[in-house]
């Protein structure tokens, strides 16, 4: 289960993720990581996280992002904001490693959703940031954090998904698994956690609070 301070480490690349703030912490308002990624190059399709805004604030090295079909790169002391519904992508693409913070808002199940990518890394079920078929159908169907792929047509990727997630899970694959995260409920039910667009906390309440 994710918890303030967990830190998973990837042994075959040697990246990072530390939890420095959970969706348990915050009352699912949002989640903060500090990523360390040394492995170089394209780690996941490009998507779009239907209900949930990204920020990141670059440490050190330098973060490239993709925002849109432009690519930027942000160096340390930089941010960038992606609000929801936009594709996107992010990675390193230069010698050396990017640190970075990653705030999620709102938090839903994010952080289990990193623990879920982390474990299937190390256990060699993700090879060059692709995931098994069956996998990804299952992730994008029972996940509270939506995210879908940003260059297959959403129409496709919903009768895929609606026909083959269920499949998946009957062949055993989980989006939260119990050997990653000590259970396997989906993690958006243990706080509670309804958003609305209309009134739900948004990263941009967070960031006027951290400006002030």
């Amino acid at each position: 289960m994710p918890h303030k301070g967990q830190i998973l480490e990837n042994p075959h690349t040697g990246d990072t993720y530390e939890f420095l703030e959970t969706a348990a912490d915050t009352n699912g308002d949002y989640i903060r990581v500090k990523v360390t990624i040394k492995s170089r190059g394209i780690r996941m399709p490009a998507h779009i996280h239907k209900v949930q805004d990204e920020f990141f604030e670059v440490i050190s090295g330098k973060l490239t992002v993709v925002d849109r079909r432009e690519k930027i790169i942000i160096y340390p002391g930089g941010e960038w904001f992606f609000p929801s519904d936009r594709p996107h992508n992010h990675y390193n693409n230069h010698l050396g490693k990017v640190v970075y913070i990653q705030t999620i808002s709102p938090a839903l199940d994010f952080d289990y959703l990193l623990e879920t990518l982390h474990g299937l890394s190390c256990d060699g079920k993700i090879r060059k940031g692709k995931i098994g078929f069956l996998q990804q159908m299952v992730l994008l169907k029972y996940i509270d954090s939506k995210r879908v792929l940003a260059d297959v047509p959403l129409g496709l990727q919903n009768v895929l998904v609606n026909a083959l997630a269920p499949v998946g899970r009957i062949l055993g694959y989980r989006a939260v698994y119990k050997k990653y995260s000590g259970m396997e409920n989906k993690a958006g039910a243990f706080y509670g956690y309804c958003f609305r667009k209309s009134d739900g906390f948004r990263l941009v309440a967070f960031l006027k609070k951290r400006l002030k």
